[in-house]
């Protein structure tokens, strides 16, 4: 069984990006989407640093948190070959419950793709006193939209979070 990562969370956490489960690259460098061709990072450096190149993975933490932007995946652990989330078998939830009754001050949950949201809400519904938005993967599989479009549509998704509250 692959094991995802411990949340990225502090008090000032407001928005909480939700992955599906870390790809092979990201478990073997133990960090959130390490897949160079992931253009998670990219999107985040643009939108919240006016595109400046992070320095090391601790500068992408301490940058999200300084946003109030926390890290999680939907699922704790999981059976895949290869990093495609089509291949998840045997999916077993992170306990968000537990995360939201320590964090409570988390209102905005954004899914990073289909397969995050599907995974959350099969396990808990989405829970109505949050905003919950299901956005364009980062992933490289994911290449229905250029890298402008996603990156529009995390901008909007990201104002929204931080205007309703």
């Amino acid at each position: 069984m692959l094991k995802s990562f411990a949340p990225v969370v502090n008090t000032r956490t407001r928005i909480l990006v939700i992955g599906s489960m870390p790809g092979e690259a990201s478990l073997r460098a133990r960090q959130y989407y390490a897949y160079a061709h992931n253009q998670f990072w990219r999107l985040m450096f643009d939108l919240l640093e006016n595109g400046r190149t992070p320095r090391d993975y601790e500068d992408k933490l301490h940058t999200l948190l300084a946003h109030g932007i926390g890290l999680w995946d939907a699922l704790a652990r999981c059976e895949r070959t290869g990093s495609l989330d089509g291949n998840i078998k045997r999916p077993v939830p992170n306990d968000f419950p537990a995360l939201f009754a320590q964090f409570p001050q988390v209102h905005a949950l954004l899914f990073n793709g289909q397969a995050a949201a599907r995974h959350f809400k099969r396990a808990f519904g989405f829970p109505p006193d949050k905003i919950c938005l299901v956005l364009p993967s980062t992933s490289p599989a994911h290449a229905a939209l250029s890298y402008e479009q996603k990156k529009a549509r995390w901008q909007d998704a990201l104002a929204r979070a931080r205007e309703e509250r």
